[in-house]
């Protein structure tokens, strides 16, 4: 597969600096950078962006991520792989990821409650962020038709 055309953020290169900027301040944070992976790679695999699942496989094995907890990043639910921290991030990525599939809230009050219970503010801010920008190149790489293994 070819792409349509080049990354819009490459033709408009002031909104690379903006992506830049965003990913900046995530990695300001404090959440592990593999926690970030898993969010970055659930959203994607919602998305069927393969673009970035495949880069995301990539950037979680370079943070130290396993073969075997990647492979089960999509059954996350039913693997003893992942620890409640992680379960309450990957539901995060999930919920902001199917904003559609929600009658009321996108955020539970119950998922919130478990994401304060191990994120601070800044750490949860590092994770909306993250899936918002994960959400951001899914939906460029589908409408450009982005192949997996192209970089921006």
């Amino acid at each position: 597969m070819e792409a349509r055309m080049k990354n819009p953020a490459m033709v408009l290169p002031d909104a690379m600096k903006g992506i830049q900027n965003l990913f900046k301040a995530m990695n300001s944070s404090t959440v592990s950078q593999t926690t970030m992976e898993l969010v970055h790679l659930r959203a994607s695999q919602i998305n069927g962006c393969s673009a970035c699942v495949y880069g995301g496989l990539a950037s979680a094995r370079k943070a130290g991520e396993t073969d075997e907890r990647l492979g089960m990043v999509a059954v996350w639910r039913e693997s003893p792989l992942f620890t409640d921290e992680e379960r309450a991030a990957l539901a995060l990525a999930e919920c902001a990821t199917r904003l559609a599939d929600r009658s009321s809230d996108a955020v539970s009050d119950e998922l919130w409650d478990e994401l304060t219970s191990h994120f601070d503010e800044g750490q949860i801010s590092a994770l909306i962020l993250m899936v918002a920008t994960t959400n951001l190149f899914n939906r460029i790489n589908a409408v450009t038709k982005t192949p997996a293994g192209a970089t921006w």
